[in-house]
């Protein structure tokens, strides 16, 4: 094993994300939708790198019943909302360097459901 492979699943997480950043930034006509997964908790955010603001965000522990997949679901719809409520029709993805299956997905896909592209 190189001394530079990553020994833990959160190292190589930070190393996929850092690949993924290098490439993905976003502006005001279309911002980051930048995604953070916790064991508890799914995060969603509308980011605009150029001035460094948040413009919207959503989470998980805002929604009370349901299942984890239920909730990511209510967390893309959530944000959805806000975006349109901005006049936000398109986005950049950022999944946060983790893969896309699961709550993931289920987030994405209510995004689209929602009425923003990516």
């Amino acid at each position: 094993m190189s001394k530079r492979t990553p020994k833990t699943k959160h190292a190589s997480r930070e190393r996929r994300h850092a690949r993924v950043r290098g490439r993905v930034s976003g502006t005001i006509a279309r911002p980051r939708l930048a995604v953070f997964r916790s064991n508890t908790t799914l995060y969603a955010q509308l980011i605009d790198d150029a001035k460094g603001h948040t413009l919207a965000s959503a989470s998980s522990a805002m929604i009370s019943k349901g299942t984890t997949m239920e909730k990511a679901s209510g967390v893309g719809e959530t944000i959805a909302k806000a975006a349109g409520g901005l006049g936000i029709t398109r986005v950049v993805f950022d999944r946060g360097g983790f893969t896309y299956t699961g709550r993931i997905k289920a987030l994405a896909d209510a995004v689209r459901k929602g009425g923003l592209t990516f």
